[in-house]
């Protein structure tokens, strides 16, 4: 075998620290290593042809590049030495980038450990085998999981590309959290104007099927051929005769405090529509709090409902459908501000959060748009907006940034203002972040047009005082301590991930962080992405967006899915588990830890034995490590290759 090692100068990044043309000629002392050399910027085109070259003329075997990281130029040198004729998987990567150059700056140590990881590459390579993709059909139709903006948009771009679209909901209608506000930012145009057109083109779109109150139960099968099992919800309302009339509304005699589209600010009927624009407009029955099933009569909306659409008996139903992708677009919650205790959050029944004020601003919300204390109908003369509450606080868990609440709460004092012209409005903040188009301009004509005084420091504790509200903090620019007597108090709660996004997570088999939020496969270069192929993300499910980013980042999920699309045929990984059919003992432990339900049992000749489902397997050797007759062996990564890279870092 004829190896060639490539070292990589990557300008300074590895060549200010690693003396890259020694490790190149300690390289060429390495068994069947025939070529060395270092070269400025591998990647680059230059450097890629100089490989090319070296392959061609020095009749290489295998390739060994030494630079960044494999997780963002694998993929480029393995196409480079398949245009040199090689398998793509007679290619390794040593990265002494991040795993030298950028983490010490001895000379000298970085060398010595770049040339022992070079020789670990090399020594792998030796024993790599030629691997081959295998092809499959694909089903082209999508799964968009979440009906706010983000997975409105990815459903509207995919079924305008002709690609059949189900839609999952959990709500009785679609709109997420921007159906809830009153104004956007920074154009201050009405939220449910701009997003009124787009529920409704979902609605009519031929190609969306829209599961309203339903969930995502499981998911099977492989990028191109998931079969999903939905569960709906039982509304003990026959949608179809349903015809949104809203006399049932009118005529119930069953109240409720927890109405959830108005942030539990207004009580609304047991029988429901949650606002006038929803999508689907169909009356959904709360079991909780209806007297025909708290106290087994009543009946009143079913006597009443013009097309007999009520439906006590009404079960939850599942069905499954086939699709060949999945944009994950579950949004995101607001933070529980009663963590607060210092500030009264959910005990003062004027401390508020910015989604609740943002209710009483709104004319379709509980007081028509007239903002009211909650406790006791007056109009307010001051509000005090308090931001990053339950975000950048590391004593509650949060310590990112939720991103949007220095401007919603800008957008919140502007209409304040227009509603009560003789108001005052305070925002106490830690720092003001506004870096998108005409964001800063806007945080700044809240400030010089409408008068609210910005006050820099955090509140230290919200008390009651009579029928106002002592918010006391710190003006960290005066260096004083700071007590104001406000009507009003709203909390700029920050983002969290929505309830239940780490157990979906789980059925779709992608990776989540600390706070819940889902990973991209690269933060940079593949921002949609997930590490399971054919699933993708899009808006608030990844981290706090605001209503721009989650359009487009819904746009770039959708178009993911139609690039995938545009081929008849996907390609599997090859780096996949392997079953030697005649050690496996039957066990079943590695079907137990198979995360991705790629091993299965079958019986073999009377005996049960493991066999995996090649289309399924990431390659992620959870199966390889567990069993414990080493029956299993991931290709590309057998125990082999992985011993030969111990015993390289032995020599002496």
């Amino acid at each position: 075998m004829k190896i060639g090692v490539f070292v990589c100068h990557c300008g300074s990044n590895i060549a200010g620290t690693v003396d890259t043309a020694r490790v190149a000629k300690a390289a060429m002392e390495f068994p069947e290593v025939t070529f060395a050399s270092d070269t400025m910027y591998a990647c680059s085109e230059p450097g890629q042809d100089a490989i090319v070259e070296a392959i061609r003329e020095k009749g290489l075997d295998g390739v060994v590049v030494a630079s960044c990281t494999p997780r963002m130029h694998e993929p480029t040198f393995r196409r480079t030495v398949e245009r040199a004729g090689l398998n793509r998987y007679m290619f390794e990567m040593a990265n002494i980038r991040e795993h030298v150059s950028w983490i010490g700056k001895d000379m000298e140590a970085n060398t010595n450990k770049a040339i022992e990881l070079t020789r670990i590459a090399a020594e792998k390579l030796r024993r790599n085998q030629p691997l081959y993709p295998k092809q499959f059909e694909i089903n082209k139709r999508v799964l968009v999981v979440g009906g706010g903006v983000a997975g409105i948009q990815a459903a509207l771009d995919c079924a305008d590309g002709d690609r059949e679209v189900v839609l999952v909901e959990k709500r009785s209608t679609i709109g997420g959290k921007m159906a809830k506000l009153d104004k956007t930012f920074p154009t201050v145009d009405c939220s449910s104007c701009i997003l009124g057109p787009k529920m409704v083109d979902v609605a009519q779109h031929p190609k969306i099927t829209l599961y309203a109150m339903s969930e995502v139960e499981e998911v099977g099968g492989y990028v191109g051929n998931f079969e999903v099992k939905i569960k709906k919800k039982p509304a003990y309302v026959n949608w179809d005769l349903c015809t949104g009339c809203g006399l049932c509304m009118e005529k119930c005699p069953a109240k409720k405090s927890t109405d959830y589209f108005n942030e539990n600010l207004g009580k609304t009927t047991a029988i429901n529509i949650p606002f006038p624009q929803a999508i689907p407009k169909k009356a959904v029955i709360d079991p909780d709090f209806c007297r025909q099933f708290t106290k087994g009569k009543c009946s009143v909306c079913a006597k009443l409902c013009p097309t007999k659409a009520i439906d006590f008996e009404q079960q939850e139903e599942f069905v499954t459908e086939q699709v060949g992708a999945i944009v994950a677009a579950t949004g995101y919650d607001v933070f529980d501000i009663s963590k607060y205790g210092e500030y009264g959050g959910g005990r003062l029944p004027d401390v508020i959060t910015s989604l609740q004020y943002e209710r009483l601003l709104s004319a379709s919300g509980p007081t028509g748009g007239h903002v009211k204390r909650p406790s006791d109908g007056r109009e307010p003369k001051t509000v005090v907006f308090v931001q990053c509450v339950g975000s950048r606080d590391k004593s509650v868990g949060r310590p990112y940034c939720s991103g949007f609440c220095c401007m919603y709460t800008a957008k919140q004092a502007i209409l304040t203002k227009d509603h009560i012209p003789d108001s005052d409005s305070y925002v106490f903040y830690m720092d003001i972040r506004a870096p998108g188009k005409m964001y800063d301009e806007f945080t700044r004509r809240a400030m010089e047009e409408y008068g609210t005084q910005y006050v820099r420091g955090r509140v230290s504790m919200i008390y009651p005082k009579g029928d106002k509200y002592v918010v006391r903090g710190a003006d960290t620019l005066l260096g004083t301590q700071v007590e104001l007597e406000a009507d009003l108090v709203v909390l700029a709660a920050g983002a969290e991930a929505a309830v239940g996004a780490p157990q979906l997570a789980e059925k779709l088999r992608i990776s989540y962080d600390t706070y819940g939020f889902y990973m991209e496969s690269h933060p940079k270069l593949r921002p949609v992405e997930t590490n399971t192929a054919g699933v993708y993300l899009a808006g608030a499910c990844q981290g706090p967006k605001d209503i721009p980013a989650s359009v487009a980042q819904g746009s770039a999920a959708a178009s993911k899915v139609l690039a995938m699309f545009a081929k008849d045929k996907l390609e599997n990984d090859p780096v996949i588990s392997m079953v030697d059919i005649n050690r496996c003992i039957g066990c079943g432990k590695c079907i137990q830890v198979c995360p991705f339900g790629a091993v299965k049992e079958v019986d073999f000749r009377g005996q049960p034995k493991a066999e995996v489902i090649e289309t399924v397997c990431q390659g992620c050797g959870i199966c390889t490590a567990t069993c414990p007759q080493g029956a299993i062996q991931l290709s590309h990564f057998t125990d082999n290759q992985i011993l030969a890279e111990v015993n390289a870092l032995c020599q002496p």
